[in-house]
């Protein structure tokens, strides 16, 4: 078993749902103007988001959690969004297939938010 890195990705219904056609095994190809992934690194953060920008913007949020080879994230640095509490990777959006092969086990919903 390869040594792995627990992330979080914080989501709304529609993503939910395509996450869920892959077997939650992916995620889905970004959106034109998603030109960035952003897996972020700790709960409380994906929490944050689902809640207070998932929720008002779709009615619902959801926290996935998966698992990463982490010598896959080697090539990635930490990004800071906004304070130690708020990091995440950046991962370009053509390289999403590569993340997502990376990916060991399935993806999980661990918290759900609504309206």
């Amino acid at each position: 078993m390869p040594l792995t890195v627990t992330l979080w990705r914080p989501v709304g219904p529609k993503e939910l749902e395509l996450i869920k056609a892959s077997g939650m095994r992916a995620f889905p190809p970004r959106l034109p103007e998603q030109p960035i992934f952003y897996p972020v690194l700790s709960l409380d953060y994906a929490e944050k988001i689902a809640r207070d920008w998932n929720v008002p913007e779709s009615g619902a949020g959801y926290v996935t959690e998966f698992d990463v080879k982490s010598d896959f994230l080697q090539q990635y640095d930490i990004q800071d969004a906004g304070g130690r509490l708020h990091r995440e990777y950046w991962i370009p959006a053509e390289e999403l297939n590569q993340f997502n092969a990376a990916i060991v086990g399935e993806i999980r919903v661990v918290r759900a938010f609504s309206a």
